[in-house]
């Protein structure tokens, strides 16, 4: 299995038509194709922040429910906006006022369409894919050796929003542990979440969310080649949105 696999994309849509692109995928149709039968995953955080989170869900929608040949797992972010379409009780803030000025902003019959295509990509998706015989696991913010093969609320957790402690830093974002750098299993780990200024391989894990909402660039890793492609954001640049590691 050939794929391609992109970080968080949080509404940078230009972004993502640009890597798909520099990737070899062509649009004739109106969705990214390879013309050698590659297919594209998503780690999740499609949503949120940047300017056209709404043109992102449609053209994943499209891929992964329609044509069934491209993979997506979800990140916090796809989980806060599924709870909002719910009309669960969220917070309409950290990024979610963007989408839902967005989807505001459309005609009833619009919105329950939109509404209606993330709610089925959202529960179709599992809290984290096994691809490749195993070989490759797509996460969100990862998963532990130990929890691979579970999908209890702890797995959802942590696929969702990494290993924290429960305690904030000084800007009042959350502290995670750093798991990677203790994980020693076999199989490749792919994920995001974290903004990190380049591709973070440790172990045999990559993290490939290089903050394209943040200004940085949109990354993603070709498998099994195992080679990083990306393209510069159009977005302002925000240092202090990246993790420093030693």
């Amino acid at each position: 299995m050939k794929i391609d696999i992109i970080g968080d994309i949080h509404g940078c849509y230009d972004e993502f038509v640009r890597l798909t692109k520099k990737l070899k995928y062509t649009w004739e149709s109106g969705i990214p194709i390879h013309p050698q039968g590659r297919k594209l995953a998503f780690i999740g955080d499609l949503t949120d922040r940047g300017p056209n989170s709404l043109q992102v869900v449609e053209i994943v929608y499209t891929l992964v429910c329609e044509k069934k040949n491209a993979i997506y797992v979800p990140g916090n972010h796809c989980n806060k906006l599924y709870r909002y379409f719910l009309g669960n009780k969220v917070q309409i803030t950290h990024g979610l006022e963007t989408t839902v000025a967005e989807w505001q902003a459309l005609d009833s019959s619009k919105q329950n369409q939109i509404k209606q295509k993330f709610i089925e990509l959202y529960e179709q998706a599992p809290l984290y894919q096994l691809v490749d015989d195993g070989n490759l696991i797509l996460a969100h913010a990862g998963i532990k050796e130990s929890l691979i093969g579970k999908y209890n609320s702890k797995v959802k957790t942590f696929v969702l929003y990494g290993d924290i402690t429960g305690e904030t830093d000084e800007s009042g974002r959350p502290v995670r542990r750093d798991w990677a750098s203790h994980y020693t299993g076999k199989a490749w780990i792919v994920y995001g979440h974290t903004p990190v200024k380049e591709v973070r391989k440790i172990n045999r894990t990559y993290n490939i969310d290089t903050g394209a909402v943040f200004g940085n660039k949109l990354s993603s890793l070709r498998y099994p080649e195992m080679e990083i492609v990306d393209v510069e954001s159009s977005m302002p640049y925000i240092e202090d949105r990246f993790r420093p590691f030693e």
